[in-house]
């Protein structure tokens, strides 16, 4: 494989149509089913839908079939199947994993930008879904074309692309027992919808934190009351509230109190943080735009990334019951009520989460009050398994072609469900997870970018990944044993990244 022409390739093919693709897809509102009940009769999923499809339809790949599979009740799934070419095998497979719905909106975007604007400037492209994770389905297909368009062996391939994650991925498990045996068994997974900590080298994701939570609600009155009146004889709502919270989490710390929600970190993921934390330095909380004089919550940065990948967090992501402040009259309001979202370590289940929580919060209703909780997710997080040498050898030979400099591992903050879900039903896969968010990149914040050169050196490392993979199958270095595993499983119960 000449590296060289592979850059090439994937630079015009990125100029020349990824990037005039992804904005016709950034102008689309196709929102997870979570954030637009009314998702299938607005119709902007089918059309994001579309506009992928045609564009895989239209790609001079020999042999390859491009369906939107459709399962009644649920969103449609791209699928598309790529035989083995110049050599390669078509008894081994190659899974590559995407996602097309996006985040809502989000305020706070600047006056010249938008969710659904397209904006490019400076190597980026600003708008909701290019980086999560629209850039997955043409990078995957520009990477295998690169291949054939030097005649490079590589394996059979399957691209699947859900329109479920931001949702929790709770469909796509469906759809991989609905097309299990066309799918076959992938002895590696190839996933475009992570992170990376710079944009100076390839970043491959080692874990994925879990997540629960849902909406947590303290009622005290049927109608709010004169707060003159009330206030000092009946208890306020957000106040019994923090003391719910302070059951789960240390106030001053942010440090959560539930033990069963801590698991044991694996060394080799230490040593890794203790890399990435070098590598980074304070690049590790710079990229967040802190108001100024902010301290993050440790000044050790390897607990920084620790903290981020491997421990449990509290998130209020929002709140109701609370007028805004131009209209927050003297009232004793009824009911305060905020969502919760807990990030869990790779390793602790999601459901055994949620019923910790409800231990915690649900117990001796402060002063009487009328206390709910209603879960919403429950994802289990993902630990990769140990990396074969060939991968290894692959993905550093990748980045030191791409991107001039060896490549990274670190754990990620956020949940995929389908890498848990993938990872019992495909015991014997290899995984390489990475992607192009980036410091500043705000996935699901206002703001949010693709840079683009991130964009083209990722495509180009797969490429090279995907040639690699087809010479350690010639080796037997490859494998590909699946098992019966019932792939409903608690990963996908509404979670979401």
């Amino acid at each position: 494989m000449d590296a060289s022409k592979i850059d090439r390739y994937v630079g015009g093919k990125w100029d020349d149509e990824i990037v005039p693709q992804l904005v016709e897809y950034i102008r689309i509102p196709n929102k997870s089913p979570m954030f637009d009940a009314n998702w299938a009769a607005h119709g902007h999923m089918d059309e994001a839908v579309a506009l992928m499809e045609s564009w895989a339809r239209a790609q001079s790949i020999p042999g390859m079939r491009v369906e939107v599979v459709r399962l009644e009740g649920r969103t449609p799934l791209i699928f598309i199947e790529i035989p083995a070419a110049h050599g390669g095998s078509n008894d081994d497979c190659v899974l590559l994993y995407g996602h097309l719905d996006k985040q809502p909106e989000m305020t706070g975007w600047d006056d010249d930008l938008g969710p659904w604007k397209p904006v490019l400037r400076d190597g980026k492209l600003y708008g909701r879904g290019g980086a999560d994770d629209g850039y997955a389905i043409y990078g995957s297909l520009a990477a295998i074309l690169a291949l054939q368009e030097q005649q490079v062996p590589h394996a059979r391939c399957v691209v699947l692309i859900e329109a479920c994650e931001e949702s929790g991925s709770y469909d796509l498990p469906a759809y991989v027992d609905h097309l299990a045996d066309r799918i076959g068994q992938p002895s590696l997974v190839v996933c475009l919808d992570s992170g990376c900590g710079n944009y100076d080298q390839l970043w491959c994701t080692t874990s994925l934190r879990g997540l629960a939570g849902g909406n947590l609600a303290v009622k005290v009155l049927d109608e709010g009351v004169h707060s003159g009146d009330a206030s000092g004889v009946v208890p306020s709502s957000f106040r019994l509230l923090r003391q719910l919270l302070s059951r789960i989490e240390d106030q001053d710390t942010g440090r959560i109190l539930i033990d069963g929600l801590f698991a044991d970190i694996p060394p080799e993921r230490l040593q890794q943080a203790r890399r990435a934390a070098e590598v980074l330095g304070t690049a590790i909380y710079d990229k967040f735009p802190l108001v100024p004089g902010l301290a993050p919550m440790h000044d050790d940065l390897t607990e920084l990334v620790l903290n981020r990948t491997w421990r449990p967090a509290l998130s209020i992501t929002g709140m109701d019951g609370i007028p805004p402040l131009a209209s927050a009259g003297n009232v004793l309001r009824p009911q305060t009520a905020v969502k919760l979202s807990l990030r869990l370590p790779p390793t602790i289940d999601g459901r055994r989460a949620g019923e910790l929580l409800q231990e915690a919060l649900l117990r001796d209703a402060p002063n009487g009050a009328q206390v709910t909780l209603s879960l919403e997710k429950a994802a289990t997080g993902w630990n990769a398994p140990a990396t074969s040498p060939w991968l290894e050898k692959a993905i550093d030979a990748a980045s030191l072609e791409f991107f001039g400099r060896p490549a990274m591992y670190m754990g990620e903050g956020g949940s995929i469900p389908f890498m848990g879900m993938l990872g019992e039903k495909f015991p014997g896969a290899q995984f390489m997870i990475t992607g192009v968010l980036g410091p500043h990149s705000n996935a699901h914040g206002p703001n949010e970018f693709l840079h683009i050169a991130m964009g083209k050196r990722v495509t180009a490392s797969v490429a090279r990944v995907l040639a690699e993979h087809h010479l350690a199958g010639e080796r037997g270095e490859t494998t590909g044993v699946a098992v019966a595993a019932d792939s409903g499983t608690r990963h996908g119960d509404h979670g979401c990244c």
